[in-house]
């Protein structure tokens, strides 16, 4: 059997694993090889799953969330580390948005459906505002930083290398810091029949995340040279960015799951999902 791990530009351990060999090896312990399906859009990873083009794969905190809303039975396996600098809310830095209440009426770029929108959603619903009504949500592009400087958009949250350009440039300020809101992991899944049905395999690759997690930290410079390569930007701001993430990969916990859960019910409050979710359905049944 061959094993398909999705591959996207966002999710950085499952990036450096598709260049490595250690998915393959530690596959063929368990008597499977290994391939790589590459995608434009963590958001889509989900529906991959469920129509069997993918059978793993990772991402940031929102996605799995939208997909258990949408009815598809997946599994989480693991989760990385805390990555409280992974990316920021960011306003200018002489402007009127002093705090999360001065959003309101105003135009936040951020890449939707991504852990983007559990940072903002959490961060106005404790500030007492909603997503839904409180706030334009536009998918951010290459034009965001732009925008934001030239008063266009009211703030833009931006990640891994284009963050680490933004603080190098200035004028920018960071409104709420990530770790205040949620802890932003990678988070990892796949359907229910493989998580159940094959755990030593969900095992594998599983030590495949970890052996693609101490090469990126132990090559901080090539990681960020082939980064640069392949999306652009330089070397340094990726080798900022990339030495800012915690290369550690955990068990999902009951502190994770719980975090998740509060992000379910404010999608639901908002709008932003139509169904409520019960994010403890997520989990292996245990043999």
């Amino acid at each position: 059997m061959t094993i398909t791990i999705g591959v996207h530009n966002s999710n950085p351990t499952l990036y450096y694993l598709s260049r490595l060999d250690y998915a393959a090896e530690e596959l063929a312990a368990v008597g499977e090889t290994a391939a790589f399906h590459t995608y434009d859009n963590g958001v889509r990873t989900g529906e991959l799953l469920t129509q069997g083009v993918i059978d793993f794969g990772g991402t940031g905190s929102t996605p799995p969330i939208t997909a258990q809303a949408a009815g598809r039975d997946i599994v989480y396996t693991a989760v990385s580390a805390p990555r409280p600098d992974h990316g920021a809310l960011l306003v200018t830095e002489d402007g009127p948005v002093r705090t999360v209440a001065d959003l309101k009426g105003g135009t936040v770029h951020l890449a939707i459906g991504s852990w983007q929108t559990h940072l903002v959603a959490k961060a106005l619903d404790d500030a007492g505002l909603s997503y839904a009504t409180d706030i334009t949500a536009v998918r951010g592009d290459e034009h965001s930083e732009r925008l934001l400087r030239s008063g266009g958009i009211t703030a833009w949250v931006a990640q891994g290398a284009r963050l680490a350009a933004a603080r190098r440039s200035g004028g920018l300020r960071v409104l709420v810091p990530t770790a205040d809101v949620l802890t932003d992991r990678s988070v990892y899944f796949t359907r229910r029949d493989l998580a159940e049905q094959r755990p030593e395999v969900v095992a594998a690759l599983t030590r495949a995340l970890h052996r693609a997690d101490a090469w990126a930290a132990e090559h901080p410079g090539e990681a960020a040279e082939i980064a640069a390569a392949h999306q652009g930007g330089t070397a340094d701001d990726w080798e900022t960015a990339l030495r800012a993430l915690p290369w550690r990969t955990e068990e999902v916990s009951g502190a994770f799951l719980a975090e998740q859960q509060r992000a379910a019910d404010v999608f639901v409050r908002t709008g932003f999902i139509e169904h409520p979710v019960t994010v403890a359905h997520a989990v292996a049944a245990r043999s």
